[in-house]
């Protein structure tokens, strides 16, 4: 029932995604957060878990969820849901999610406190105030809204403390944003519709704005958008930049731009792999792999300009990556990877549309070698 709900929730977005791809779609931590709630206040009232418990997300679907851990004492209830991201590749899949709900005395309303594996916020620039636990805004409402309606099922005044807490979640966060953008100790519990769509952009791009809202707030004027490990690490190389200025853009360089657009800082700078660099100064805002390629024929004009001859041209036409293209231009003097540079900078500053952001892009090989580079131009640049 669930499932047939949420694939039929929308035209467009999410259930259109799901339609489209036809993999199973699977729940947010948040969802489960809540699930797990409602069955331990539920318990702590009446001294029986609903198994399954049956909870509404924002949208309006009721998916159910079994419990996989349960205890009960006189003055607490602790439930567990384990997490089912369905076909997403999401780190969390599999996560043992709990919920110990404590009765407060009245007039204390809801007090959410992090348990073992959910991180607490130490930095500004995120949804939550520096000190609260990493249960984003949303799944804070969902839980509130359980609450009540149980509390109002059964008489009582839904004064409760929920503790949530993930099994290995410490662990688990060392392969999310969350020590980056300050979240310490843990995962966060996220999720804003409670349905967790299968290899969604959505989580990704998400995290991006996050991190460039941590680092308005910390007050750095000057942020690095990297395609990956390497190139973060060249960024910071020559520019000296902290932590909290690196923004992991992977392949979604147009969610740097139009969120930078938006809330500008003076100064980003795009570093990533010649490849995927070369599909930007061609005009592609997503440099995944399977949506847009290495174009060789504009690699050749952008070399011509540069001095090739026909020759060598036709070479870099003809050439098997993109990374060949500029060792072959490299040895005859062109100046490939500067121009690749120079052109990824001008599709940058056309996304950003005169927002004052002065805009430099660093290109390097696999090794981490710079290959191209151009100097900041824009409103705030030379």
């Amino acid at each position: 029932m669930a499932e047939a709900e949420a694939r039929t929730e929308a035209a467009g977005g999410r259930g259109a995604q799901l339609e489209r791809t036809g993999l199973r779609h699977g729940w947010t931590t948040g969802a489960c957060a809540t699930a797990a709630t409602t069955a331990a206040y539920t318990a702590l009232l009446t001294a029986e878990f609903p198994d399954p418990v049956t909870i509404a997300l924002p949208k309006g679907q009721r998916p159910a969820f079994a419990l996989a851990a349960e205890e009960l004492t006189a003055d607490r209830a602790m439930a567990a849901i384990v997490k089912d991201a369905g076909d997403d590749p999401d780190v969390t899949h599999g996560a043992l999610v709990r919920a110990t709900v404590r009765a407060l005395p009245p007039g204390r309303g809801v007090v959410f406190r992090a348990g073992p594996g959910v991180g607490t916020v130490t930095r500004p620039g995120l949804p939550l105030p520096v000190g609260e636990p990493a249960i984003n805004p949303v799944p804070r409402q969902m839980m509130r809204d359980h609450i009540a309606s149980v509390a109002a099922r059964h008489g009582a005044t839904g004064d409760v403390e929920i503790e949530i807490s993930v099994d290995h979640g410490e662990e688990i966060a060392r392969s999310t944003w969350n020590p980056r953008l300050g979240i310490l100790g843990g995962l966060s519990i996220l999720g804003t519709t409670g349905i967790v769509v299968p290899y969604s952009c959505s989580a990704w791009i998400d995290s991006i704005r996050r991190g460039v809202d941590v680092a308005r707030a910390a007050g750095r004027r000057h942020v690095a958008g990297c395609t990956g490990s390497t190139s973060e690490k060249v960024a910071v190389a020559v520019h000296g930049l902290p932590q909290d200025a690196l923004l992991d853009m992977g392949d979604f360089a147009g969610a740097v731009l139009k969120y930078l657009r938006r809330h500008p800082v003076d100064r980003l700078t795009v570093a990533g792999g010649f490849a995927k660099l070369s599909k930007l100064a061609a005009g592609h805002l997503d440099l995944h792999s399977s949506r847009s390629q290495v174009d060789k024929g504009f690699l050749a004009e952008l070399a011509r300009r540069g001095g090739a001859d026909e020759a060598l041209a036709e070479a870099v036409a003809t050439a098997n990556t993109g990374l060949e293209t500029v060792q072959l231009c490299s040895a005859h003097g062109v100046p490939l990877g500067d121009l690749v540079a120079t052109a990824a900078r001008d599709t940058a500053l056309g996304v950003l549309r005169g927002a004052p952001v002065a805009v430099d892009v660093i290109c390097i090989d696999r090794a981490g070698t710079i290959v191209g580079r151009a100097e900041p131009r824009g409103p705030r640049g030379r």
